[in-house]
């Protein structure tokens, strides 16, 4: 098949007056492949000088996708194939998170929404066969799953610009649950915990790091059990090939744009030009002390500024536990 893809990024002040507050960023990305297509937006937008922000996840696909199974060890030696992991995957979430500042602090709080409607249609024989899918209620026909969930996050940020950070701190806590008078199918619950670090060494040259943790309890449905490995994070390993009721991620990566004192055209090409290399780790397994599997990566990458502290990213991907390369194309930061 053939595969399509951009993205765009608008960025604005929701008050044009303040030229201090921070400017929300939209991001956008499409793409389009045989049979299908996949939109996606996690937008960043701060209002009346930074005391409430609306953040989130905006997504929608309908395309071939792969599913290998649960756990480390059948989604390690299950084979990628039309026959053995191949579905349609119909997908829609939305998932909008308000923050409130606490006083004048770098302290935010506030509930979010996470409404998903997930298909898997047209599944080959291997996930029609695969016994998780079934347990779940899948049949040959597919499988089909609303999760209807109410959270409540909590962080400090003191990042100077959250979507491409030079310095300072973001440390968030979330939890969501799942429930069936809420419209959701299942009853469950999500707690994740992400940390990230930023520090300035050098003229637009950053060192950053991240920690993140994510489980699930309680009657999860196969779609929304953590997933390690994504264009986020762990760059390298499929996104979906690796699932299990917990996954924790660490990785750091080292961040520079070229600098030139030149006043002509090959100066502002070479000032909009940088590159990145990255290290790290992901941990699954079925619970959040129970480690099934250990997934090393690193990377490196090009970035383009398109606007003052917004990149395109293009970034490689080394997968060392199934000996693979991937390719990443995106606005704005992993992390």
């Amino acid at each position: 098949g053939f595969l399509i893809g951009g993205s765009a990024l608008m960025t604005f002040r929701t008050d044009k007056r303040n030229l201090e507050l921070k400017r929300s960023v939209m991001p956008f990305s499409i793409a389009v492949t045989t049979g299908g297509a996949a939109l996606g937006s996690r937008p960043q937008i701060f209002f009346r000088g930074d005391r409430f922000r609306i953040f989130g996840t905006f997504s929608y696909k309908y395309n071939k996708d792969n599913y290998y199974g649960v756990g480390y060890e059948t989604n390690h030696h299950v084979t990628r194939g039309k026959e053995t992991t191949l579905f349609t995957a119909s997908y829609l979430q939305l998932n909008p998170q308000f923050l409130f500042r606490i006083r004048n602090s770098d302290f935010f709080i506030g509930p979010a929404i996470d409404f998903t409607i997930d298909k898997m249609l047209d599944p080959s024989a291997g996930v029609a066969g695969d016994a998780t899918f079934r347990q779940n209620g899948g049949t040959a026909g597919g499988y089909s799953n609303i999760s209807s969930g109410l959270g409540m996050i909590a962080n400090y940020d003191s990042r100077d610009v959250p979507s491409n950070a030079y310095k300072g701190v973001y440390v968030e806590m979330r939890g969501t649950f799942y429930n069936k008078w809420l419209g959701s199918n299942t009853n469950f619950y999500r707690a994740e915990i992400d940390y990230r670090q930023y520090v300035s060494v050098g003229r637009r040259k950053v060192l950053a790091w991240t920690a993140q943790s994510r489980n699930v309890f309680g009657d999860v449905p196969i779609t929304r059990m953590p997933l390690t490995g994504s264009p986020y994070d762990l760059r390298g390993y499929y996104m979906g090939q690796y699932r299990d009721k917990s996954s924790h991620v660490i990785v750091a990566e080292y961040r520079q744009m070229f600098n030139s004192d030149r006043e002509d055209l090959l100066g502002r090409i070479i000032r909009r030009l940088g590159w990145t290399v990255w290290a790290g780790c992901g941990f699954m397994g079925d619970s959040p002390v129970h480690i099934d599997g250990v997934m090393p990566n690193a990377g490196l990458g090009l970035r383009i500024e398109i606007q003052p502290r917004m990149n395109i990213r293009l970034d490689l991907g080394r997968n060392f536990v199934d000996k693979q390369n991937l390719f990443y194309f995106n606005m704005t930061e992993a992390f």
